[in-house]
């Protein structure tokens, strides 16, 4: 999913540093570094920044399902992160 195409899913009175925006971000560098370490497999200061961007947005993350869970919940389901576990 690209920044304009989540502009749509996210309100318009949240602002780039909103946790959602910062979310959708780090997803597109893990999605860029990840599709270029499949061909460069030993470019390891590559490797080193995507661990390090992954522990951001899981941090983040992480963060936002302790603040809103209703929203990290509809965030995680549109970009497709990870599973929810119903209970």
């Amino acid at each position: 999913m690209t920044k304009t195409a989540f502009s749509s899913v996210i309100s318009q009175e949240e602002n780039k540093g909103s946790v959602e925006f910062q979310v959708l971000c780090f997803t597109n560098k893990i999605g860029r570094l990840s599709s270029h370490l499949e061909l460069h497999k030993k470019d390891y200061s590559s490797q080193r920044g995507l661990r390090k961007i992954l522990g951001k947005r899981q941090r983040l993350l992480a963060y936002f399902s302790k603040k809103n869970i209703i929203r990290y919940k509809k965030l995680i389901s549109q970009l497709n992160i990870r599973e929810i576990k119903k209970r």
